[in-house]
């Protein structure tokens, strides 16, 4: 147990120095946290992934039989060019790719089996984040000396700690997982000389931690069906003056807070011989949430299905993920709506909607076995009219935001048995 222990201190420790700034893809959210559950295109409500399930579903951490611990991380690449102009004038325009294009996202798990009934287990993830980086692009848009994209560089991270216990009596299982969440928001931008010409807006990095918790059930029958339940409350998160201030000086006003929202969803599973099949549904509630729906956020659903052939000392899985962009593009004449668009297409594009998943693993041995994923985000284009977002434009065709969004990521984690 000693040695248990202090594998998952070095982990944290790891994990917290190699989290850098996150993009995710269900809204801010990723898809999965594990390999086996990223490669099934994030399905596993009813679908066992071992000890990845902790922040899944907590009830499936009681397929685990002896002790199980898991630890991995992914690379994240996502590829965001933005494109700000004014069609009336063609040379008024100004395009660049964010280079907030790459991330590392830690994940560890560990489940213990403690009798016949109870299992416990705790596990550390990067769940969610978003943000571009346009700093230092040049000079371009409405007049010499303005940064290009207004020098934009926005940062959400947010790690989740979770503790799950789990009882199984019969096919029932029954799990709760209290969930402490850390969170950091930095936003930074130059407007000047744009008018009304805030100049820099920079009111600093802010971090905060929150508290929730998940609970989840899972019954599996006789014939090899599964189904399962899960919630994931929401998680109040304040960030101080960092959002308030920097959407203020766009004109919304908001306050500090950027709250996590809940969640719930459903799941099936089936699994016979070799094969297994994992089907999700769950609904994000980022229009109830503090700080998105300001900004016109709207719930999402989100399906997930995922296809499994294991053969024994090796496996091989793909899935397919789809959740349209909870982001609301009013291309208003409303002054605060437009500048909402540009906020969120320019600082917080969260638009990726449908993700294509593969994935396998390898057993070397009887208690050590290795997983692989890759997750590719198939490329979204999103526009909006945003000349009433600045002052004497004579429409709202004046000035145009565009957005193309992908992403690609790769998952490599490790399983130790014993």
């Amino acid at each position: 147990m000693t040695s248990i222990k202090k594998l998952a201190g070095a982990a944290i420790t790891l994990s917290i120095v190699t989290s850098s700034a996150l993009y995710a893809t269900n809204g801010d959210t990723l898809i999965g946290v594990g390999a086996k559950t990223r490669a099934m295109g994030g399905a596993g409500i009813a679908f066992s992934h071992g000890a990845e399930s902790t922040l899944v579903n907590p009830a499936l951490i009681t397929h685990v039989q002896d002790t199980e611990i898991s630890f991995g991380g992914t690379i994240f690449m996502p590829d965001i060019h933005t494109e700000l102009s004014m069609p009336m004038m063609p040379g008024a325009k100004d395009s660049a790719d964010s280079d907030a294009d790459i991330s590392m996202i830690p994940a560890v798990a560990l489940v213990s089996h403690l009798n016949n009934d109870v299992y416990i287990g705790a596990g550390m993830y990067g769940t969610a984040g978003m943000g571009t980086d346009f700093r230092g692009k040049g000079n371009s848009f409405m007049g010499a000396g303005n940064k290009k994209l207004f020098d934009m560089e926005t940062t959400l991270q947010l790690m989740q700690f979770v503790v799950p216990v789990a009882y199984k009596t019969g096919g029932l299982s029954i799990g709760i997982a209290p969930i402490l969440q850390y969170g950091s928001l930095d936003i930074h931008y130059d407007m000047q000389p744009v008018p009304p010409a805030p100049g820099v807006v920079s009111p600093g990095q802010k971090q905060d931690f929150g508290f929730g918790a998940s609970v989840g059930l899972t019954y599996d029958f006789d014939n090899g069906f599964s189904v399962g339940a899960v919630y994931k409350s929401k998680i109040k998160m304040d960030y101080g003056n960092t959002l308030s201030e920097a959407a203020g000086k766009m004109g919304v006003i908001v306050g500090g807070h950027l709250d996590q929202p809940a969640e719930y969803g459903i799941g099936l599973g089936w699994q016979s011989g070799p094969h297994g099949i994992a089907i999700d549904w769950k609904r994000i509630q980022w229009g109830h949430a503090a700080g998105y729906e300001d900004f016109g956020w709207d719930d999402q659903n989100v399906f997930a299905v995922g296809y499994q052939y294991d053969a024994g000392t090796w496996a091989l899985r793909v899935g397919y993920n789809h959740g349209k962009t909870p982001i609301t593009l009013y291309n208003s004449d409303n002054p605060t709506e437009a500048r909402k668009d540009m906020f969120n297409l320019l600082g917080f594009p969260a638009t990726a909607e449908d993700h294509i998943t593969a994935g396998g693993s390898y057993q070397f041995s009887k208690n050590f076995s290795a997983d692989f994923t890759v997750v590719y985000a198939l490329n979204e284009k999103n526009s909006a009219d945003v000349g009433m977002a600045f002052p004497n434009m004579p429409s709202k065709e004046a000035v145009s935001i565009k957005n193309e969004h992908s992403e690609l990521g790769f998952t490599v984690q490790l399983n130790y048995k014993f």
